[in-house]
């Protein structure tokens, strides 16, 4: 069938509806209740009045899910031959001839069958609704994420064949985890509720083990958690400029080019292992008037191989400049290298150090400042200087 016809009613419904809104459940592994809370959410929305209609919904022939379709309308699946097997999938064309606001997709990961239409993946036909203006509910794994697949390969020893870029999952309006622990899921498994009995025992020694599900369950987890605090974060630029919610540790260090940063990168890298928070290096180009140079490239392979992120800023003032992007990025403590300037230098050119301690103490973010031990530079052993109350990593 020719896609033109198709492309033609989403130019026509783009122009009369705006984007449609994308739900996902996400899940740490088969068997959570992502596909019975999608279920459970489209029947609310219809109770309630809402046109909504069931896409794909893969069953697993487990009796409890196909229950839960209850009187939601289905639009019949496109049956595809392939190399000799019948396969069905879902039918995009139909979905967009009937135009209704709501569309439930189940498992966003998968591989249409050749043929079965334009699209390769279901994400894509997902994409293509809702640029229809069509809203749409779907359900994934975590282990599916582009991002994440090979990191699950190496836990649990089996290839993941079918994924999602990152980019299509963080599209989506609402983010929800459904979570299960893994003894919980395991009983599920021994009950019949996830696989069929044959397949039991091997899923249990297998991808099922509970080490597998504990690493698994974390990594969703965190990537839930990392989309919660980039909506916090939006939030609080919007409606909260200059405001700091400690939800979370976030230490930044500030980095030159000058000599001893290696020592400052590393305890502020302990500290935010220690803390559980994140690391950001900030490089403010010639914050001392030192050249940069090779010394900085080593303080940035440092940066890296401890976890941190990296980033280049500038501004006329290195001081202000740090400190707001401090606020911007909901840092709660600063990690400064001490200064290495004479007492004639601090007199007549001011200390960057200081104005970022006066700057931060406005913004209510504490600052550790650390002496930069790399290099012995005559004046004898250095101590750490700590703001009141700050403390030490």
């Amino acid at each position: 069938m020719s896609d033109a016809p198709a492309a033609v009613d989403q130019e026509s419904v783009q122009a009369v509806r705006p984007t449609g809104k994308f739900r996902i459940y996400l899940g740490s592994a088969a068997g959570v209740g992502k596909t019975c809370a999608m279920l459970d959410e489209g029947w609310r929305r219809h109770h309630r009045g809402a046109d909504v209609v069931v896409g794909f919904v893969e069953t697993h022939g487990r009796p409890h899910t196909a229950e839960l379709i209850r009187d939601l309308p289905v639009v019949p699946r496109k049956v595809v031959d392939y190399r000799g097997t019948t396969f069905e999938e879902m039918d995009v064309d139909a979905v967009l001839a009937r135009r209704p606001e709501v569309v439930l997709v189940d498992e966003l990961a998968h591989t249409n069958v050749p043929g079965s239409g334009g699209h390769a993946k279901r994400w894509e036909d997902v994409l293509t609704l809702l640029d229809a203006g069509i809203a749409v509910i779907s359900t994934v794994n975590i282990q599916h994420l582009e991002s994440l697949a090979d990191a699950v390969e190496a836990i649990t020893g089996v290839q993941i064949r079918e994924r999602v870029p990152d980019w299509v999952v963080r599209r989506a309006d609402q983010l929800e985890l459904i979570d299960s622990s893994a003894d919980q899921l395991r009983r599920r498994m021994l009950h019949g509720n996830i696989y069929p009995a044959d397949k039991v025992p091997q899923a249990l020694t297998g991808f099922f083990k509970t080490e597998n599900l504990v690493a698994l369950r974390e990594l969703a987890l965190r990537f839930v958690a990392d989309e919660t605090e980039e909506e916090l974060l939006r939030y609080l630029q919007d409606q909260h400029p200059g405001a700091v919610w400690e939800t979370t540790e976030r230490i930044m260090v500030a980095v030159t080019g000058a000599p001893g940063n290696e020592a400052v990168v590393r305890r502020a890298a302990r500290m935010a292992r220690r803390s559980k928070g994140d690391l950001l290096a900030v490089h403010v180009a010639s914050v001392d008037g030192s050249g940069d140079g090779a010394s900085l490239s080593v303080v940035k392979r440092l940066v890296a191989d401890v976890g941190g992120q990296w980033h280049d800023v500038s501004g006329d003032d290195p001081a202000q400049t740090v400190v707001s992007f401090a606020v911007d990025h909901q840092i709660t403590q600063i990690v400064v290298g001490a200064t290495r300037r004479s007492r004639w230098e601090e007199w007549h050119r001011g200390s960057v150090v200081r104005k970022v301690l006066r700057f931060a103490a406005d913004a209510g973010i504490d600052v550790h400042v650390i002496a930069r031990r790399d290099v012995d530079d005559g004046d004898g052993p250095q101590r750490d200087v700590g703001q009141p109350g700050a403390g030490e990593d």
